[in-house]
């Protein structure tokens, strides 16, 4: 009986959770992830730890220290 009110709730919750990590800046890991398996079979994916490093340094201009 409320199981259909449970899984909304889930997925409610998934979206906000992406949603604020989009505001902040964050990235999406299971999305690149599945971007890759869907859209670049043939290369390699990075693990976490990789993807949140090229993503730090793509949004703070290499790591520079770079503003504006």
């Amino acid at each position: 009986m409320f199981s259909g009110l449970r899984d909304d709730v889930l997925n409610a919750g998934r979206y906000l959770g992406q949603a604020m990590r989009l505001m902040v800046g964050m990235p999406d890991y299971e999305t690149y992830v599945a971007h890759m398996g869907a859209t670049h079979p043939d290369r390699p994916v990075m693990s976490y730890e990789e993807f949140f490093r090229e993503r730090q340094a793509a949004r703070y201009a290499g790591g520079a220290g770079k503003c504006c």
